[in-house]
C-alpha cells in the first residue's frame, strides 16, 4: 500500500524538473519567503503533525517548504484528481522530504486512499481545499481526529460545506476560513481565478475570445475575475446569477444579465464559478449551439450535469484534443457537439498550471500565518468557522506592497483623532 512507502507519486524521476518548477515559482513569492525565513528561526510548528489536502502545484510546494521549515511533520495529498503537477509531487518527496500522495488523473479509489493516508497521519492541524479531508476526519476516519486543534480552509466551496457542518453541529474542531481573508479572496479568487481560468480554456482549445459570447454563471469574486478578463480580450460577456444584488452589480458593471435558460441559446463559451450543483443542466445543454464549449472553474465538477449529458449523447468522443471531450447529441438528422474541458473539473488546473505564483504568494502567506495563530489560540477557539484576524491580512498586504515597490500614506495624529471622534461636524 502507498502509505508503507510514505509517498505515492507518478515517477520520482520527474523530481529534478519539479524542483526547478518549485524554485521558479518561489522567485515570485517574496512574502511567503519572509514567512519561511521567520518560521525557520522560530519553529512555531515544531512537533506538530500536519495533513494538507491541497492542489499539488509549485506554489503549494513552497507553502509546504514553509510549513516544514517551521517544524511541521507534514503529509500532503491532492484535493482534486486532475490538479496535481506530477513533477512537483516527485520533487516534494525527493528534494524536500514531504510525504506526498498525489498523481494527476488518479481514479476515485486512489484519490480516497491518498486522503486516508493524510487522515491516518493523525494530524493536530489540517489544511483543506474543498473540505474533503475534514469530511473524512469527521466520517470514516473519526478515530484519527482526536488531536486536531484546528483546520484551515482555502476555497469557497469548502467554506460553504464547513459552515453547513457547523450549523448541523457536526464540526468537532475549529476551522479558519482562509478563503474569506481579504488577502485571499479579493486577489486569489478575482485575479488568480480570472487569469488562470482563461489561460486553461485557451490552452485546451486555442479559442479566440474576441467577438465571442462568453456566459459566466456566478458573479462572486471568481466570476468577476473571469468576466473582466474575458471582456478585456474582446468577448461579449453574459452573467447568470441568482443573487439580485450581484446581478444588479453585474449589470452596472456593464455586463448583460439573463437567466441561464436564455443564455444557453446564445453562448459560445460557458464558464461555471458558483460552487453549486447542476448549474448547467441537461435542458441547457440541449439548448446550446453546435460547437459550444463548456468549462467549470468551481471546485467540484458537479456544477455541470455531465451524467445527464452523457446519457443524452449518442456518442462521447474522449480526447478530441488534450483535455477536451466531445459529447455528440443527435435530434433527427441534426447533429450537435458540446465540448467539455478537463472532464468538468477545475479548468485552470486540469488544462493549465493554476494561479500565478504572485497571487498565491499572498494566499499561502496568509495560510501559514493563520495556522500559526490558530495553534497559539488552541482551546480558546469555538468549534465553528472563524475569520482570519485582520492583523494578518494587514501584515501580508503591507509586505506585498513593499515587494512591489509601492509606498502608501499614513494617517497623521490629527486624522486618527478625527476618525475616532464624534463631536466634530460641519
Amino acid at each position: 500500500m502507498a502509505k508503507a512507502r510514505k509517498y505515492d507519486v507518478k515517477d520520482l524521476a520527474l523530481a529534478g524538473e519539479g524542483k526547478r518548477r518549485i524554485e521558479w515559482a518561489d522567485n515570485d513569492m517574496p512574502v511567503l519567503q519572509q514567512v519561511r525565513a521567520r518560521f525557520e528561526q522560530d519553529k512555531p510548528l515544531k512537533g506538530r503533525r500536519m495533513s494538507a489536502c491541497l492542489h499539488v502545484t509549485a506554489e503549494t510546494a513552497n507553502l509546504c517548504r514553509t510549513l516544514t521549515a517551521g517544524g511541521a511533520d507534514l503529509v500532503l495529498c491532492a484535493s482534486n484528481p486532475l490538479s496535481t503537477q506530477d513533477d512537483v509531487a516527485a520533487g516534494l518527496v525527493k528534494h524536500y522530504g514531504v510525504k506526498t500522495y498525489a498523481i494527476k488523473g488518479e481514479n476515485r479509489k486512489t484519490y480516497y486512499s491518498h486522503i486516508k493516508a493524510a487522515a491516518e497521519h493523525k494530524p493536530s492541524v489540517t489544511m483543506d481545499d474543498g473540505a474533503d479531508l475534514v469530511n473524512a476526519l469527521l466520517g470514516d476516519f473519526a478515530d484519527c481526529a482526536g488531536d486536531v486543534v484546528a483546520s484551515m480552509e482555502e476555497t469557497t466551496t469548502g467554506v460553504i460545506r464547513l459552515r453547513a457542518m457547523a450549523e448541523a453541529g457536526v464540526l468537532k474542531f475549529p476551522v479558519i476560513a482562509v478563503n474569506d481573508a481579504k488577502t485571499k479572496h479579493l486577489f486569489d479568487n478575482r485575479y488568480g481565478t480570472g487569469q488562470s481560468t482563461i489561460d486553461g480554456i485557451i490552452r485546451a482549445t486555442d479559442f479566440l475570445l474576441a467577438g465571442k459570447t462568453v456566459v459566466v454563471t456566478g458573479y462572486g469574486w471568481c466570476g468577476r475575475g473571469v468576466s473582466t478578463r474575458a471582456r478585456g480580450a474582446g468577448a461579449n460577456v453574459v452573467i447568470c446569477e441568482v443573487d439580485p444584488i450581484r446581478a444588479l452589480e453585474a449589470a452596472m458593471d456593464g455586463f448583460r444579465v439573463m437567466p441561464i435558460k436564455q443564455a444557453a441559446k446564445v453562448g459560445d463559451l460557458f464558464v461555471t464559478v458558483t460552487g453549486d450543483i447542476n448549474v448547467i443542466d441537461l435542458e441547457h445543454f440541449r439548448a446550446m449551439k453546435d460547437g459550444a464549449i463548456v468549462a467549470n472553474s468551481g471546485h467540484f465538477n458537479v456544477e455541470l450535469n455531465l451524467e445527464g449529458l452523457a446519457a443524452e449523447a449518442a456518442e462521447v468522443r474522449k480526447g478530441v484534443r488534450e483535455g477536451v471531450d466531445a459529447y455528440v447529441l443527435k435530434k433527427g438528422k441534426k447533429t450537435k457537439r458540446i465540448f467539455v474541458l478537463g472532464e468538468g473539473r477545475l479548468v485552470n488546473l486540469a488544462c493549465a498550471e493554476g494561479h500565478p505564483a504572485s497571487v498565491m504568494d499572498m494566499s499561502f502567506a496568509t495560510q501559514a500565518l493563520t495556522t500559526e495563530w490558530a495553534l497559539q489560540q488552541g482551546a480558546k477557539l469555538d468549534k465553528t468557522v472563524h475569520d482570519v484576524p485582520d492583523k494578518i491580512d494587514q501584515w501580508v498586504a503591507r509586505l506585498k506592497l513593499k515587494a512591489m515597490g509601492i509606498k502608501i500614506d499614513k494617517l497623521t495624529g490629527q486624522q486618527k483623532e478625527y476618525l475616532a471622534s464624534f463631536d466634530m461636524g460641519t
